[in-house]
């Protein structure tokens, strides 16, 4: 019998087919894998395309946009004691629901438009939170009243700069001084569903703060 030497050298192309087919494919996906690979903040569903484009593209940008200013405050104050994903899906219904976000018509929202709300699947269908839009569509008029912008007020509160979170083991606050401030004062002028929670949210959706995980792509930090 020839030993296993001797047959190797005799068939050389055999020997080397029957090694090779255990080692490369693995190796090369794991290559391609990895350099497929996107980091992201884990709170953003990788199965839900709308989330991740909320995480790509909104969370944590500087948003100056009066309109949509107004509809995040809203939005935020409707995920109390619900999660963030299950309002964006809900987006496009709220916007219809409340015509578009003018704070103009919300104000002038009366008992049979509030039952038709309350009667929409589409939307978080709560008494209180129905209400708040309403006070805050309010509210928000007499800050304009004043002269004012949300833009302008809001971003005051952070000298017009968002300010970029450095919390060195990934974790965030769930609110901060900052946050109780500007809650305060928010509360102080009518605006509901709005305590420090919910601010600090706001604040990070909004893109006041920017609070992305240090390894996700989307650090300013890294930047």
């Amino acid at each position: 019998m020839r030993s296993l030497n001797a047959w190797a050298a005799q068939e050389p192309r055999l020997f080397i087919l029957r090694v090779e087919p255990t080692t490369l494919p693995r190796r090369d996906a794991l290559i391609y894998t990895g350099a497929m690979t996107t980091h992201r903040c884990s709170w953003a569903n990788p199965a839900n395309p709308r989330y991740l484009d909320y995480h790509d593209h909104e969370w944590g940008v500087p948003c100056h946009d009066e309109r949509r200013l107004f509809e995040m405050l809203n939005l935020e104050g409707a995920q109390a004691g619900l999660s963030w994903e299950t309002i964006l899906n809900k987006r496009e219904s709220y916007r219809a629901a409340f015509d578009g976000w003018d704070a103009e018509k919300i104000a002038r929202y009366d008992d049979a438009k509030v039952a038709e709300l309350l009667a929409n699947p589409g939307i978080v269908r709560n008494r209180l939170k129905v209400a708040a839009a309403i006070a805050n569509a309010r509210a928000y008029l007499a800050l304009r009243a004043e002269g004012q912008t949300l833009d302008s007020y809001l971003w005051s509160y952070v000298d017009g700069q968002p300010l970029v979170g450095d919390w060195a083991d990934g974790t965030r606050p769930s609110k901060t001084p900052l946050s109780d401030r500007l809650s305060k004062d928010l509360s102080k002028r009518g605006f509901k569903f709005v305590g420090s929670t919910i601010v600090y949210a706001y604040m990070q959706g909004i893109g006041m703060v920017d609070d992305h995980h240090p390894n996700c792509f989307r650090y300013a930090g890294a930047k």
